[in-house]
């Protein structure tokens, strides 16, 4: 089988990269276990929240809180190439069919087995509820269990029902020409993944990475391997870049500079958090008869970077709107369209407390979070309540209209700044 896992596995293994729920731990292969393994992986490629799947992992315990007994227990008495087909059989009961990639590898020198199932393009499926008989049924996780998909469940997965998110789909305009095998192998460097450690670069890891799928018997890129590894995925999506415009009044009638940033994605963030990272500037103030001054800054990265990173990952690709951050003497907005997905109301952004609802986009999330761009999902607005909070500026805003054509955060200066026209660019840091 393929070896190489897409991501690194401590970081899988402690949920660095991969959200807690979209993991789970077996201690082996056995009667007790296989049915529980395969409705685990249907759950997985049902996908109900669009978080690209999840892993199961063979071999390795956990403790009553859920957490994985290191070192791991291991395989040992395991024939894993017997093992795999098992598997491979049992996951053929799933319809449609579905076939998740299976990784052998060693962890702390103990063989252990990760099956990555990651959503599937044919949804929703089902497994059987036994290892005999042909009694089937849906499944789904909810939180970080399996469960049959009944009544509500059920009929959310059936309006996904073969619903691909746009970032995960074929893009038929564009040909593995247009992917940049240097732009790949910088990301797997960078995000420590096991491919670039364990095989050989070939076209085989765009396979390996679902970064590609067969269109009429030839191998076509999804728009998630253009939007990250295209030199400019600005030509095959109008609108794929960031704006960043500087003005010198509230009304925003005196425009002073603005800058675009295109690129991949990831590097449309990195430079645009760069050049964001200007307006996060320190003031420092002696206080009489203390020993400590105080310390404030306009606006603490943290909430730029994750107001910025949010915009980006949540937005539609298929609007030809950019994302926009605008920045004012008292206050910088982020702009992304449309807004958010139903099932979010302002008051949970406006509590910090985000619901889970299933995402607009669930490749771009995943890439984020292996490059520690993102981080867990549903994380973002409470460390931006947190980082507003903590440097003693006011609580950030977040609105969107009736219709949700867009989406905003605001986060105001803080109080014992204001900057001149020009302020950021000559302010001690």
């Amino acid at each position: 089988m393929e070896s190489g896992l897409p991501v690194r596995l401590d970081d899988l293994t402690h949920a660095r990269c991969v959200e807690v729920y979209r993991r789970d731990f077996m201690p082996a292969w056995t009667p007790a276990t296989q049915a529980a393994v395969v409705r685990t992986i249907c759950a997985f490629a049902n996908d109900l929240l669009n978080l690209n799947g999840g892993y199961v992992i063979l071999g390795v315990e956990t403790d009553d809180r859920g957490n994985p007994v290191l070192p791991p227990r291991g395989l040992h008495d395991a024939d894993r190439d017997r093992l795999q087909r098992e598997i491979l059989g049992q996951c053929s009961r799933i319809q449609p069919h579905y076939h998740p990639i299976l990784f052998p590898v060693s962890y702390e020198d103990r063989p252990i087995l990760v099956i990555w199932a990651p959503g599937g393009d044919y949804r929703p499926y089902e497994a059987p509820k036994t290892l005999v008989g042909d009694h089937r049924a849906y499944y789904v996780r909810e939180g970080s269990e399996t469960v049959e998909a009944k009544g509500a469940l059920r009929v959310q997965l059936l309006e996904q029902a073969a619903k691909v998110t746009f970032d995960d789909r074929i893009n038929r305009t564009m040909t593995m020409d247009d992917l940049s095998d240097s732009l790949v192998q910088s990301f797997l460097s960078d995000v420590g993944s096991e491919i670039g450690r364990t095989i050989p670069f070939s076209p085989s890891v765009y396979s390996l990475m679902k970064l590609t799928a067969t269109l009429n018997a030839q191998e076509a890129p999804r728009n998630v391997a253009i939007l990250f590894f295209n030199d400019d995925p600005y030509h095959a999506f109008p609108g794929a870049q960031i704006d960043v415009a500087l003005f010198a009044d509230d009304a925003g009638s005196d425009l002073i500079e603005e800058t675009t940033f295109r690129g991949p994605l990831r590097y449309q963030i990195r430079d645009a958090l760069r050049y964001l990272d200007s307006f996060c500037i320190t003031t420092v103030e002696k206080v009489p008869y203390k020993p400590e001054a105080n310390r404030t800054v306009t606006y603490p990265y943290e909430a730029i970077k994750e107001a910025l990173v949010n915009a980006v990952c949540h937005r539609s690709y298929e609007v030809g709107e950019p994302t926009k951050v605008y920045v004012y003497p008292d206050r910088m907005v982020f702009t992304s369209y449309p807004g958010p997905v139903r099932g979010l109301e302002l008051r949970h952004f406006r509590s910090g407390e985000v619901p889970a609802a299933a995402s607009r986009n669930r490749r771009i999330g995943e890439f984020l979070k292996q490059l520690k761009l993102a981080d867990s999902r549903g994380t973002g607005v409470p460390k931006i309540h947190r980082h507003m909070r903590r440097g003693g500026s006011p609580e950030p805003r977040f609105d969107f209209d009736e219709g949700r054509n867009y989406f905003q955060v605001t986060l105001p200066v803080h109080p014992r700044h204001r900057r001149s026209a020009r302020g950021h660019d000559s302010a001690a840091r």
